[in-house]
């Protein structure tokens, strides 16, 4: 392991990123190099900085979590990924592995599992909050990665994922923006976006894509 570990916090709420900080920083190898209060800073200064790991809130304004890691993933930074979040559905988490990122830490355990979660992912090996284990052993035993690799869900963000799986149990538009307390027309604009990601064309290509592929969702 490196002498030091440089680390960038990248979340929105300043009082989440000093309980980190002050975790991490009670290990001496470990230092954080910077903070970001929203994805695009966040991005700007992993590619200045360059730290070892890179620990992303999943809901951040200007770009997610999930932005900001194909970016990193795509430039081919050497930068260690961590997802931070509230998220413990285990289609988030796959989405997550999918991409690429080695840690994925639940906020309600973060400070008890921040420090070893970054140890992990600099080592090469994933690490995930204890809730989510059963979803990584799911995965080893599956073709599940393959199979959303090969159709492009990787590429939806968390909230485009959340509508196509809606939509797979028959939901509608007026039924997934009261879900998800967003207005119709933005859930719309999603459905658009999903459509233009999986190369679905017609008006009925997104629920008959949902509906054949449900159990992948």
């Amino acid at each position: 392991m490196k002498a030091e570990i440089r680390i960038l916090i990248a979340d929105d709420h300043p009082i989440v990123r000093q309980g980190l900080k002050q975790i991490i920083e009670e290990d001496s190898k470990l230092k954080v190099l910077a903070e970001a209060g929203d994805g695009k800073e966040a991005l700007d200064k992993v590619r200045s900085l360059l730290p070892d790991v890179a620990v992303l809130d999943v809901d951040m304004p200007h770009m997610d979590g999930f932005q900001v890691a194909r970016a990193i993933l795509s430039e081919r930074l050497p930068v260690a990924i961590i997802f931070l979040t509230i998220h413990s559905e285990e289609e988030l988490f796959q989405a997550a592995m999918d991409l690429g990122v080695k840690g994925y830490v639940l906020k309600d355990s973060a400070l008890d599992d921040i420090v070893a979660g970054i140890k992990e992912v600099v080592a090469g090996r994933h690490f995930t909050s204890l809730p989510m284990t059963s979803y990584l052993m799911n995965r080893s035993a599956s073709g599940f990665t393959v199979e959303q690799e090969k159709l492009g869900l990787h590429e939806l963000t968390p909230t485009e994922y959340r509508i196509l799986k809606l939509l797979a149990e028959y939901r509608t538009s007026k039924e997934i923006a009261e879900e998800l307390s967003i207005s119709p027309r933005t859930v719309e604009t999603h459905r658009a976006n999903i459509c233009q990601k999986l190369d679905l064309r017609g008006s009925h290509a997104l629920i008959r894509f949902a509906a054949k592929y449900k159990s992948l969702l």
